[in-house]
């Protein structure tokens, strides 16, 4: 879809914040009708997440967008609202919305409303397109500003009427960009031992549970995690004590 087309199209910008994560959050949108009128939209919600005001703030648009049938162009610098209504969302529903790691799918109340308006979309399709934040774009920071105001319960003015009122460069397009490539994931630290100290006497556990259970509700009881045998020697080094006289897991009484 080129810019001139995006002329003839209904073009939304959307952005989510949030306080805390969780916290108190807020989303806003700007809705530029090809007929030459915008339609400003924000929202609030206590506790919640910033992805879930990512969402709600395409969501909420599309859902006044209902019946309009023309094509649709969505800038957004959610990679994760973009990747999760266009690829992942498919696998989610095939495994019974369960992610890659057969865990329950966050926000599927959220992707289901998402996923039914966009599928009950009988005309023009939804284009979605990656802006990324904080770069200056009017139509990006605006969206922003109104997102961070209802974060914070602050008035803000949302703007419905003409375009030639609104002070506002939603024309300015930004550039064409690919999504930011995903950062693999990276592998849990296994810890090297978790040490449990109690009047001096130390335990070497292998799991923290074991360790916590020793511990827990014992006056003057100290734990620490080492991540290498080094840092074991460190931690009892600290205490004062000697690490010949630690007690593996199984030793002890």
């Amino acid at each position: 879809m080129t810019e001139s087309k995006w002329l003839k199209s209904i073009v939304v910008y959307s952005d989510g914040a949030c306080s805390g994560n969780p916290g108190p959050g807020g989303w806003g949108s700007i809705i530029l009708y090809p007929e030459g009128q915008i339609r400003e939209l924000g929202g609030k919600l206590n506790p919640t997440t910033n992805n879930q005001m990512e969402i709600s703030g395409a969501l909420k648009a599309l859902e006044v967008l209902a019946d309009r049938d023309e094509e649709i162009v969505v800038f957004t610098d959610s990679t994760y609202l973009i990747r999760g209504i266009t690829q992942w969302i498919w696998g989610w529903k095939k495994k019974g919305w369960k992610n890659a790691e057969g865990q329950d799918v966050s926000n599927r109340d959220l992707w289901e409303k998402l996923s039914r308006v966009v599928s009950q979309r009988k005309a023009g399709k939804i284009e979605w397109r990656y802006i990324r934040g904080h770069t200056g774009n009017p139509g990006n920071e605006r969206c922003d500003e109104i997102a961070v105001a209802m974060t914070h319960g602050r008035w803000i003015d949302l703007y419905q009427g003409p375009l030639i009122g609104y002070s506002v460069a939603v024309h300015d397009f930004p550039p064409d960009l690919p999504l930011p490539e995903m950062r693999p994931k990276t592998e849990k630290k296994v810890a090297h031992s978790y040490l449990s100290n109690l009047n001096g006497q130390v335990v070497r556990h292998t799991d923290w549970a074991s360790c916590e259970r020793r511990v827990k509700g014992k006056s003057g009881a100290k734990f620490k995690k080492a991540g290498t045998a080094q840092d074991e020697l460190s931690i009892l080094k600290d205490w004062g004590l000697d690490p010949a006289r630690v007690k593996d897991q199984d030793e002890s009484p």
